[in-house]
């Protein structure tokens, strides 16, 4: 991927070092926290702030979060919400998806702050959330891997199963 679509700074260095970042976040840009077990998606909004999914009642950097069912729509400091984790500018589907116009995006993004909405793993996360307010569609390629791990388990357990079935039928037949 080129330096268009991605751009990789590290929070947990110094000011002086965020400041050699060639390029800064763009209002309208997709920001890809790296946290330890999993990836958590914003929106960068300018000035420094972004916009991103946290889990009612819950810390957003916490893994549990993934499995909250309700998030509210919160502007924070970028900053702030990466914390120590590292992220990229990461606009990876431009390739494949036309982005909306900034002020669109922007518009759109500050109309659901404060809003709590659903949030699912699978179908409703925080990457469908920022890519949806870029996009106009919800795109998470985190998970459609992890469908993509599902059903692939899902498949051997079924194999297990009829091999076990079949194997189970073989010991009980009568000779």
């Amino acid at each position: 991927m080129d330096n268009q679509h991605r751009r990789t700074v590290n929070m947990a260095s110094s000011e002086a070092d965020h400041s050699l970042c060639n390029e800064e976040p763009r209002p309208g840009d997709l920001i890809e926290i790296f946290r330890p077990a999993y990836q958590h998606w914003a929106l960068y909004l300018g000035d420094g702030y972004i916009i991103n999914l946290t889990p009612v009642g819950q810390n957003e950097s916490s893994v549990k979060s993934v499995f909250s069912r309700k998030a509210v729509v919160r502007m924070q400091l970028l900053k702030e919400v990466v914390g120590g984790d590292s992220y990229q500018i990461n606009n990876k589907y431009d390739d494949n998806h036309t982005p909306l116009a900034v002020p669109e995006i922007i518009q759109r993004a500050q109309l659901l702050i404060g809003q709590e909405v659903s949030y699912d793993l699978l179908g409703s996360n925080c990457e469908h959330f920022v890519t949806l307010l870029r996009y106009g569609e919800g795109v998470s390629e985190q998970a459609s891997r992890a469908i993509g791990a599902i059903s692939l388990v899902t498949a051997a357990a079924s194999a297990f199963s009829v091999l076990g079935l079949i194997n189970t039928r073989s010991r009980n037949r009568p000779f």
